[in-house]
């Protein structure tokens, strides 16, 4: 009766199976009493053959007759059995029975009708001669008994029911699990958390409903599969199909790098799928658009890609669709119009291209819109004002452009809008004060011009206003100051005019306020803090006057006050160093005056410091210096005076310390050496005696020490020579004395450092005793400079009047310096360097070698590489196990490139070549690099490095290559923005471009660099190298010529006699012309082409060719190297987007190109995502990531 099959899932259901029907069937067999008749067994109405009929008993013909009622004749089974129950009966009156079994057995249908005739004849004399009483006795026990019939009826189809009802659910019980199982098989699960997914036999019993993350229905199906944040990886089966019942699925959070299954769309109940999170990777089924009860679908944070998945659009009952942060590419398409239950869409953070479907604005029940981080362009829509219910808008970062549609005024329950990031123009709507509900704001890092509408005045919701890095221009409206729930106002870098409004955080929450860099005067709201909330205050790059607000000092939640370089005046408020949360006090630039509060020593969480460049004046605190947390300090160019707190303790943090420029006097106090992590000291310039404390060079960490310029007396410590750490010292100008020691750094240093100190010989300067060199060799130096600028006239007009002269010259010198550099015997260089002039070594840095290793090592076989400058040499010097590269340079040395070499050498960044220092004598100089073992940027790109397909090739991948991009920009920023004066490089181009042993971008050769005075001054020198100039003529655009470096080198010899000739393009250059360049580097690591070749025409560059192919839209193939991965879409699409940076950066006009600061972030919103392997493999479709961001904001603490 029970068919469980052969399970042993399922056994444990076959006895209470069997149990149930049995009771059930003892139930419905138990007779019902009848008071008057006799007893008939019959459980329900059947089919009873002549046996059965001889076990009734029938007492006299009415029951004979009933029996026939209820079972007529014709149900009867014939033969010998139907003759035996013909005996039973008693003979009526009326008829014979026997006379009716004579007749013959062939016409048994006879029999039976003849039969049935007396039984009738029987049952009708009956009723005759029963009296009225037993009649109606007689028909309530048969209405009795046709209750009775009806009751067993029903008893036996509910047991009939149950039955089937039982078996089938075992059959899906038994599937469910089977399909779990399978699920389970096919997981990698590290932390054993479904140990308890096992077959009931192991698992005392316990049946799947019970095991982790499983939810089943009241039917004992799977209904909930819950496998979120498991730390699970592998594939998911197929069997997934077999959860007929499943409704549920999430496996969000895990590490699962497979595709999506297409068996889920079998799901027919599915309602919700989260598999966010993970790494799955391929194309998004799109098949699960045809499950009808899908309401929610998130599959944000993986690596899907292809098109969206626009069969989705059939999953008409859908509400959520979240695809945020996968590869996607293509558009949005129209098709999701037809969602329309849809509350929340997010396709944020993909590759997505095109312009924003117009038919998003029939979602009539859209709340939340996330399109933002994307290449969308073009308009907004203004479609996007029928959608109503709609309350989160995000289009941040992408390429829109156009104005901001005054139609989103129409949306009553907006409540945030994000913009940043795009191209968007025009002026900021009026409209948007219609918005009541609107609480965050953010416009910002766009094209808007115009005003701040007053209107924002009117959104008392309102709690976030950025509109900072647009064209605003204009008064700040009076009225924002009052909105009551304002907490974070963003106004930077606009063009901002008048005051700050009065009431500014009076009245509401205020957090962080950011109105730097615009021309804001007035005075500084003195109600800013009185919400008790801020924890930010920003206002540096300002014209702001008057004191600083003295309710500063008791707000409690500051972390940065930064207010340099505004016109304050009055004093310090006393109370800052009491606040429990302040990091950063900048006061720099500005004209306060008095005296550094004391209570600034007593913080317990300051640890920058900037109060340089103002009119302080008394003395310093006493432990102003023993702060805990102290990092830096500067207090520079002000009118402090006294002697430096000689009590110094708990320094422990601090690691920069600049007084220079004061009055302070007295003597260095040796407690300095406590603070064991100093990194940067300088007391230059003030009024300090006595001797130097020894115990500075026991600083471990101290590598930059300026002491010049005071009244410093007795000898140099001998231990300076022998510390580890030091690398810059500057002494100059002191009244020390002695003779110099001549270990460490001090036997390398710059005689610069140690010039006005006339007690001071031996080492790097005279001997002690001997005769005043310096001041013969400065006198000789002057007179040969004198003889320079005359001759540099004479050969600069020689040049102008005929090209042919000079390049005959150029090569009659590179042939001399082929012979007398490059193929020279050791002998000759020995009695070269051997002669009168002797070589003298500069070091920038502690060094172990000296100028003889260098010069044994400067030979024939030794040459890497020319120049425009001069020879480079692979110095290895096996006796301190180090290599260098020693650059030897074409030109005499003179004393302007000596204090240019001098000042490039205090550079110090990761992505510039480090310049340890030089090796001179009065006619010649050579510079010492670091070594790279990786060669040139060119040579990785276009040299034979790159041509030998069996060795070992680099920057194979796109992803190497962009990392050279960025390393080559940080380098730049730095020289451009973090230098003091700029440093233009001048020669950036991809043979200056240098690989370290980990491909890491390093820029070398500052040969034609010159250092910025001003900081829009424009310098008059070489502009660069052919094919990396900025736009112009070419002054040798009709010759062919192929050896580039001859040509740079003409270059240099033509333009270094200073005769004002057109060189290039221009000869007036900034940090742009650097730009330009840099953007042609860009082009070649994206295309893999020389600036110059013979394919883009005659006096066609990189330049014009690349923008000349986008300009008629020809194929992408043709300009991006496939052997970065081109033919790979989303490493297409990666390309395409530093192809659009390096544009910016050739642009024809200097203002029209970003500064490196910009190209930064531009070049971080690009970034790959994914990690190079170093192999030609990484260049394959199938390198997959992760870094591109699924939401987020504008507001960035970091960034300050």
């Amino acid at each position: 009766m029970c068919s469980c099959g052969q399970s042993a899932g399922v056994s444990w259901r076959c006895s209470h199976l069997v149990a149930a029907s049995l009771s059930i069937i003892a139930f419905g067999a138990q007779p019902l009493p009848m008071p008057t008749m006799p007893k008939l067994h019959l459980p329900f109405p059947r089919v009873y053959d002549g046996a059965e009929l001889a076990s009734f008993s029938f007492q006299d013909n009415n029951n004979m007759a009933r029996f026939h009622k209820n079972y007529p004749m014709n149900k009867l089974i014939s033969g010998v059995k139907f003759i035996n129950t013909l005996n039973l009966l008693p003979h009526s009156p009326t008829g014979n029975v026997k006379s009716c079994i004579r007749i013959d057995s062939e016409t048994h249908e006879e029999k039976k009708k003849c039969v049935h005739a007396l039984m009738v004849k029987a049952e009708a004399r009956t009723e005759k001669h029963d009296d009225p009483e037993l009649s109606r006795r007689r028909r309530r026990e048969e209405e009795k008994l046709k209750m009775t019939r009806r009751m067993h009826l029903i008893f036996f189809w509910l047991f009939f029911s149950l039955w089937i009802s039982v078996v089938v659910s075992t059959d899906e019980e038994g599937e469910n699990m089977a399909a779990l199982l399978s699920i389970k098989s096919q997981l990698d699960d590290p932390l054993k958390v479904l140990q308890d997914w096992k077959l009931p036999a192991e698992a005392a019993g316990s049946p799947y409903c019970n095991w982790t993350g499983v939810h089943c229905n009241s039917a004992g199906l799977v209904d909930g599969l819950d496998l979120s944040r498991r730390n699970l990886s592998g594939i998911i089966s197929d069997d997934i199909r077999r959860l007929h019942a499943l409704a549920r699925l999430n496996l969000c959070g895990n590490s699962f790098s497979s595709s999506l299954p297409a068996a889920l769309s079998n799901l027919t109940v599915l309602q919700e799928l989260d598999v966010s999170d993970n790494d799955f990777v391929g194309h998004f089924p799109a098949d699960l658009g045809a499950c009808p009860s899908l309401l929610s679908l998130n599959a944000s944070g993986n690596n899907f890609e292809g098109p969206l998945p626009h069969e989705i659009s059939n999953a008409t009952s859908l509400e959520t669709l979240d695809l945020r942060g996968n590869f996607f590419s293509g558009s949005v398409p129209p098709a999701y119009k037809s969602l329309q239950k849809l509350k929340f869409l997010g396709v944020s953070g993909n590759n997505l291209t095109g312009r924003l479907p117009a038919e998003l604005g029939q979602l009539a029940s859209l709340e939340t819109l996330i399109v933002g981080y994307n290449e969308l362009e073009g308009p907004i829509p203004a479609e996007f004002g029928n959608l109503t219910k709609l309350q989160y808008l995000d289009m941040a970062i992408g390429n829109l452009h156009g104005p901001i549609p005054r139609v989103l005024g129409k949306l009553q329950f907006l409540t945030t809008v994000y913009l940043y990031k795009n191209n968007i123009g025009g002026e900021i709507p009026s409209e948007i004060g219609n918005i009541s509900t609107l609480q965050l704001l953010d416009l910002s890092d766009n094209l808007i011009s115009g005003t701040i509408p007053p209107e924002l005045s009117q959104l008392a919701n309102l709690q976030l206003i950025n509109l900072m890095c647009n064209k605003l221009k204009g008064l700040v409206p009076a009225g924002i100051g009052e909105l009551p729930q304002l907490e974070v106002l963003e106004l930077w870098n606009n063009s901002l005019v008048g005051s700050l409004p009065a009431d500014l955080g009076h009245n509401s929450p205020l957090q962080w306020i950011d109105v730097s860099s615009n021309s804001l005067t007035g005075e500084i709201p003195a109600g800013l803090c009185d919400g008790g909330n801020l924890t930010k205050l920003i206002l540096f790059n300002n014209a702001l006057s008057g004191p600083i607000p003295t309710g500063l000092s008791t707000c409690l939640p500051l972390v940065r006050v930064r207010m340099h370089n505004n016109q304050l005046n009055g004093t310090i408020p006393g109370g800052l160093g009491g606040l429990p949360r302040l990091q950063r006090l900048e006061l720099a630039g500005n004209d306060l005056c008095g005296e550094i509060p004391d209570d600034l020593s007593l913080s317990t969480s300051l640890s920058f410091i900037d109060l340089s460049h103002n009119r302080l004046s008394s003395t310093l605190p006493p432990t102003i210096l023993s702060m805990p947390t102290l990092q830096s300090f500067s207090a520079a160019d002000n009118e402090l005076a006294g002697e430096i707190p000689g009590e110094i303790q708990d320094c422990a943090s601090l690691s920069a310390l600049d007084l220079s420029t004061n009055r302070l006097f007295g003597s260095i106090p040796s407690s300095l050496a406590s603070c064991e992590r100093l990194v940067s000291l300088s007391l230059r310039n003030n009024q300090l005696s006595g001797g130097i404390p020894s115990s500075l060079a026991m600083i471990p960490t101290l590598s930059i020490l300026d002491l010049s310029n005071n009244f410093l007396t007795g000898p140099i410590p001998d231990n300076f020579g022998s510390s580890l750490a030091l690398e810059m010292l500057n002494l100059a100008n002191n009244n020390l004395s002695g003779e110099v020691p001549s270990n460490g750094l001090l036997r390398t240093i710059n005689p610069d450092d140690l010039a006005g100190n006339p007690g001071l010989c031996g080492g790097v300067l005279r001997p002690c005793g001997g005769s005043n060199l310096p001041q013969e060799s400065a006198a000789k130096s002057t007179a040969l400079h004198i003889k320079h600028i005359a001759a540099g006239w004479v050969v600069g007009i020689t040049a102008v009047l005929s090209i042919g002269i000079a390049v005959f010259g150029a090569r009659k010198l590179y042939k001399r310096w082929l012979a007398d550099g490059l193929c020279c015997a050791d002998n000759q260089f020995d009695e070269e360097f051997g002669g009168s002039w002797p070589w003298r070594l500069t070091a920038f840095q502690r060094v172990n070698f000296t100028s003889a290793d260098v010069l044994a090592c400067v030979k024939e076989c030794n040459v890497i590489g020319m120049g425009a400058m001069g020879v480079v040499y692979k110095a290895e010097l096996p006796r301190h196990h180090g290599v260098l590269a020693v650059k030897k340079l074409w030109q005499a040395e003179t004393g302007d490139l000596v204090t240019e070499v001098s000042l490039l050498g205090r550079l110090r960044h990761r992505n510039i070549v480090r310049m340890l220092g030089y090796v001179r004598n009065d006619r010649e100089m050579m510079i010492l690099y670091e070594y790279m073992p990786n060669g040139s940027l060119w040579e990785a790109l276009h040299g034979k490095q790159h041509q030998q397909q069996h060795q070992q090739r680099v920057l194979v991948d796109w992803v190497s290559r962009y990392n050279v991009a960025v390393g080559i920009a940080h380098g730049l920023a730095y020289l451009h923005h973090d230098c003091y004066p700029p440093v233009i490089h001048r020669d950036v181009k991809s043979s200056n471009v240098l690989l370290d042993a980990s491909l890491e971008a390093r820029i070398a050769d500052f040969g034609l660099a010159r250092m910025m005075v001003h900081k829009n001054e424009t310098v008059s020198a070489v502009a660069g190298s052919y094919g990396y100039i900025a736009p112009g003529r070419y002054l040798f655009s009709n010759l062919l010529v192929h050896d580039y470096e001859l040509v740079t080198m003409l270059i240099w010899l033509i333009l270094s006699s200073n005769c004002g000739t057109e060189y290039g393009y221009t000869l007036k250059v900034n940090q742009k012309s650097d730009i330009y360049s840099f953007g042609v580097v860009l082009m070649e690591l994206l295309t893999g082409r020389r600036p110059v070749e013979v394919e883009f025409g005659e006096g066609q560059d990189i330049v014009g060719w690349v923008k000349e192919k986008l300009r008629r839209d020809q194929g992408i193939e043709e300009l991006l190297d496939a052997t970065a991965g081109a033919r790979c879409e989303h490493v297409r699409d990666e390309m395409l987007l530093v192809l659009r940076i390096a544009v910016l950066c050739t642009g024809r006009s200097p203002k029209d190109r970003p500064s490196m600061r910009d190209v930064l972030i531009m070049l971080g919103e690009a970034k790959p995502r994914r990690k190079s392997n170093g192999s030609a493999v990484a260049a394959s479709c199938n390198v997959v990531g992760m870094d591109k961001p699924v939401f987020t904001t504008s507001l960035d603490s970091d960034y300050l």
